[in-house]
């Protein structure tokens, strides 16, 4: 059945709009050769964007050419503001961006363990409404939340988790009321691996699995380009998965002796320690055991050094071997359940390891799994879950914007 002339004008205007968003300014000749569409098409669907305030003329498309063919079209990113959070354990981070990504301010700030719900949750409000004042980007339009926990499938809801903070179930309701703003909710892994797959290291995958090292052991699950997170929200719930090596088994409430009691960040510290590698001093666990990652990456040689006193050094060759065997168990599981045929590693410790710890991932899982499997360093660091969030309200923003053209 074709479509009606009223359904067949939205999908030409969000397909301009799209293209818009992707390849930058273009002219209506252009958007005519991209889209496949008659130029009278595209003359009605040009007028009708403008009209409706979502695009403008930029510029021209080259001094030689002049007049109404050279004119180029961009998407007015003003028309909304966005903004991004960045939810941990002990601190808030917030980007505040335009409709096309465009960062305008950030911030961050701690939020002390022992602060309180009430106080914890109006520090980071009032972080992210000090921003968008910063910004000029005052109402906002939508605002990405990334969090530790579950998301429930049904209400987008950040669920009640053991171990976190009452204040990061808190925000969102606070973010929702203060700001006229619509506020979505993502777990801080699944974010991390859309922001690969747009940008980084997973861009040429729709099917991968990203593996969060950090202080906290997570797996996001990207099937054909679908974020998949189960039938409770709970898909990628890696650091519960029952192991070797840990003297246990994990619990429905904690995940001790599970694949978390072999790579989270105070397990990765104390292999490192064992051998012979110093934490340093004055900082959270996570960081310690990211910085041991780091120095061991840069000195690593596969044999032990010796130290000023003409002991033995610390074995940091050694070191990376350990922690890729237990990380390669991890790894396993996820390519016997799901064949993704690409793991990337994310998280502050797996950024820390980079291509050596990745390397020596593959190598293992090679020797584990007969399912061909590349291993990959994720490539945006730390940023990763931010630019998941503002990725994740920037696609909101623009459903809503762009769906006038569909009527």
């Amino acid at each position: 059945m074709p479509a009606s002339p009223s359904t067949a004008r939205a999908i030409n205007d969000r397909l301009a709009l799209r293209l818009l968003q992707q390849e930058g300014p273009l002219t209506a000749g252009q958007l005519k050769q991209l889209t496949g569409l008659s130029r009278p098409t595209v003359a009605d669907l040009v007028d009708r964007l403008a009209a409706a305030g979502l695009i403008e003329v930029v510029g021209e498309a080259g001094a030689e050419r002049r007049g109404p063919n050279a004119r180029l079209y961009g998407i007015v990113a003003g028309r909304a503001h966005l903004a991004a959070l960045d939810v941990r354990t002990e601190s808030v981070s917030v980007v505040v961006a335009d409709l096309l990504g465009r960062v305008r301010a950030e911030a961050s700030a701690p939020v002390a363990e022992d602060a309180g719900t009430g106080p914890a949750v109006e520090r980071a409000v009032a972080l992210v409404e000090r921003a968008a004042k910063e910004a000029g980007a005052v109402p906002l339009h939508t605002v990405g939340v990334g969090a530790p926990g579950l998301i429930d499938p049904a209400t987008g809801e950040l669920r009640d988790s053991t171990g976190l903070p009452a204040w990061h179930r808190r925000l969102v309701a606070a973010l929702q009321e203060r700001l006229p703003a619509r506020v979505l909710v993502e777990n801080e892994t699944n974010l991390a691996a859309l922001a690969e797959h747009r940008d980084g290291a997973a861009r040429d995958r729709d099917t991968f699995v990203l593996v969060w090292l950090g202080l906290g052991i997570g797996a996001a699950v990207m099937l054909d380009g679908v974020l998949r997170r189960g039938a409770s929200g709970g898909a990628g719930e890696l650091g519960f998965l029952p192991v070797p090596w840990t003297g246990g088994l994990p619990s429905a409430t904690d995940c001790g002796g599970g694949f978390h009691s072999l790579a989270g960040a105070a397990a990765v510290e104390e292999l490192a320690v064992r051998h012979g590698l110093t934490a340093p001093a004055g900082a959270d666990v996570e960081l310690r055991a990211a910085a041991l990652v780091r120095e061991a990456v840069a000195g690593a040689d596969g044999a032990e050094r010796a130290d000023a006193d003409g002991g033995p050094g610390p074995d940091a060759g050694g070191f990376l071997d350990a922690l890729a065997d237990r990380v390669a168990l991890g790894a396993a599981s996820v390519a016997a359940v799901l064949d993704p045929g690409c793991v990337v590693l994310a998280g502050e410790t797996g950024r820390a390891g980079g291509a050596a710890l990745a390397s020596r991932v593959r190598e293992r899982l090679a020797r584990m799994s007969p399912l061909p499997t590349e291993v990959r360093a994720g490539s945006l660091g730390g940023g990763a879950v931010l630019r998941g969030a503002l990725l994740t309200a920037r696609d909101g923003a623009q459903d809503d914007l762009f769906a006038p053209a569909e009527r």
